[in-house]
């Protein structure tokens, strides 16, 4: 991955709220899902409730996929991802405590949230393995495939 590509695909995750995750039930067919994510560089985090079916498929299997998209209203302004990665369940404090204060910078309508609520997430971490980087301001259908 070339600073251009890395810088483009952070630039993504840092300004975009939701991506789609798609994850492996018990009987092989995948889930997708919406979700509101943050991200520290190129590492994704979301909250989920830990008795939700995306935390049991983790739980169980920790491959994943998931796409997240820039609005846009023509397609030559197309600028996404598309990535696979291995998620896993956050149990550590101190990366807990992370989590938190990166969703309070970016989604401060989490204070209103009350304890109970914020106390039955289950946070979950994302290492991306290979993105798929699309900028259609370099061509309908242009893509670039790069190792993360």
């Amino acid at each position: 991955m070339n600073k251009m590509q890395h810088e483009m695909i952070n630039s993504i995750l840092t300004d975009v709220n939701d991506m789609t995750i798609a994850t492996v039930r018990e009987n092989g067919f995948p889930q997708a899902t919406t979700v509101s994510f943050v991200n520290d560089g190129l590492t994704i985090y979301f909250g989920t409730s830990p008795n939700s079916q995306k935390a049991r498929n983790i739980a169980r299997d920790g491959r994943v996929s998931l796409t997240v998209d820039r609005p846009y209203e023509d397609w030559d302004e197309i600028k996404s991802l598309s990535a696979a990665g291995h998620a896993t369940i956050v149990t550590g404090a101190n990366e807990q405590e992370k989590i938190g204060q990166l969703i309070y910078a970016k989604f401060p309508q989490v204070e209103d949230l009350t304890m109970d609520e914020q106390a039955d997430v289950a946070f979950i971490r994302i290492d991306l393995v290979i993105v798929s980087l699309l900028d259609y301001s370099k061509g309908f259908g242009h893509t670039e495939l790069v190792e993360a």
